[in-house]
């Protein structure tokens, strides 16, 4: 079990201690947060979390300027080391911003939230999160 576990809390972020109390009160694991203007070595920790929320209030786009904050290098230097990052709602967009995922989230065509079940599929069966 990881027992270094780092969330990252940005302006506007409205899930990390939803994700906080999980890690610990259900899993036992304390993690730590880790304000965006900060950053960290790879070597910190052994698992990232990027909570969900409305980052910067998502007034450009989500996670636009939330993918250009100062902990995002570590968090890419960290991804690239091949070490987990899990990024949860408007965290998933914080990534796609930050280039640490393919391709790029599109506003629908009214420009409402809507919500509708979706068809996910595992494009590789051969991760921890998989």
């Amino acid at each position: 079990m990881h027992s270094n576990l780092g969330i990252i809390v940005f302006p506007g972020s409205n899930c990390d201690y939803d994700l906080y109390y999980a890690l610990y009160e259900v899993l036992g694991i304390k993690p730590s947060f880790i304000w965006h203007t900060n950053t960290f070595s790879y070597n910190e920790y052994d698992f990232i979390f990027l909570p969900g929320g409305f980052s910067y209030g998502d007034y450009l786009r989500p996670g636009a300027i939330a993918g250009k904050s100062l902990v995002m290098h570590s968090v890419i230097d960290f991804a690239n080391k091949g070490k987990p990052v899990l990024g949860i709602c408007n965290g998933f967009q914080i990534l796609c911003e930050a280039h640490l995922l393919p391709g790029a989230l599109l506003r629908n065509n009214n420009g409402k939230f809507l919500c509708m079940d979706v068809d996910l599929y595992a494009v590789n069966r051969n991760t921890i999160f998989t």
